[in-house]
């Protein structure tokens, strides 16, 4: 079986500009280190909640997928994983994850994970592992070009210079105030972030760097694609909405499903670009694709959701 352990504390970071000495991340010594009540039955705990008080979406899929890994041996690894959100979850409370071993086979594993609070379902995960195999079949996209996450602002600096724009604080302020306020586990650096005068003319597509904060260092492949499963329902599903923001303001947002697709080994304490896009939204819904890129240009992960979008129209605050 599977140990998953987090990683022991090392002097020096993994990343540049880590500070010496850093500390085991946050999201691996916490977040992701479920406890063990039973075979294949497991409880964990929040860290981070949202401004909407309900579980965030990231936390639930990345330790259903530690429940998943903790159930198959060392020499198999995640390629996609499944779910959907059936209930919201109730963060005063912790969650019970119970893994089903549903098929172990000479090439595939799956395994199914449900997520329990007050003794009904909140969520179901389908994970699938693969031994790894080798092939002559490979191909992928070209990584966007992009400044690399040095030059970039930190979402907090970023967050800042907004307050400081008087149209978009008037609009924005609580939002972004709320935002700021946020005990994020990750760092997050957009890439090319919209001006005032840009709102009305907003794409459904976003960029970001983004990493774990912290060091994991070279691990467990596993651990790091549950910190990946975890980063990447951060601010998703509100790509479908920035064509919108000049007019609408989000009413009530949450998660439907989410899947991921696992390529190629990486690490999460390290940079990567976060390429986020919606192609359609209607009915309520909205639908994201997302592609984890590492800096070096490889795509590592692929990622996509589609979830409820209702919104009430703005109101501008009287000149009068």
């Amino acid at each position: 079986m599977s140990s998953l352990q987090a990683p022991e504390d090392k002097q020096g970071g993994g990343n540049c500009g880590d500070p010496p000495g850093d500390l085991r991340n946050i999201l691996v010594t916490t977040v992701l280190n479920l406890e063990p009540l039973d075979e294949d039955l497991f409880r964990g705990r929040h860290y981070w909640v949202p401004v909407t008080k309900r579980l965030f979406g990231g936390q639930i899929v990345g330790q259903a997928l530690v429940a998943a890994a903790k159930s198959v041996s060392e020499d198999v690894h995640v390629h996609s994983l499944h779910c959907y959100f059936v209930r919201a979850g109730d963060p005063k409370v912790p969650v019970l994850y119970k893994v089903e071993r549903t098929r172990t086979g000479s090439s595939f594993l799956v395994r199914s994970v449900k997520a329990v609070q007050h003794g009904k379902p909140i969520f179901i995960c389908q994970a699938s592992f693969q031994h790894t195999q080798p092939s002559p079949v490979q191909h992928q996209f070209s990584m966007p070009t992009v400044p690399p996450p040095e030059k970039l602002l930190d979402y907090e600096t970023f967050i800042d210079q907004y307050l400081r724009d008087s149209k978009l604080k008037e609009k924005y302020s609580v939002v972004l105030n709320r935002i700021a306020a946020q005990e994020v586990p990750i760092e997050i650096k957009p890439v090319n972030p919209s001006t005032s005068s840009q709102l009305q003319k907003l794409e459904p597509k976003q960029m970001f760097w983004v990493r774990a904060r912290g060091y994991i260092g070279e691990g467990d492949i596993k651990m790091h694609c549950c910190v990946a499963a975890y980063i990447s329902d951060y601010a998703f599903l509100g790509t479908a909405l920035l064509p919108h923001l000049w007019q609408y303001e989000a009413h009530f947002m949450v998660s439907l499903d989410h899947s991921m697709w696992f390529h190629t080994p990486f690490r999460a304490d390290h940079w990567m670009l976060y390429e986020c896009e919606s192609p359609w939204a209607g009915g309520s819904r909205g639908l994201v694709h997302g592609r984890l890129w590492r800096r070096d240009g490889v795509l590592a992960v692929s990622c996509a959701q589609e979830g409820v979008i209702r919104v009430k129209p703005r109101v501008s605050k009287s000149k009068l």
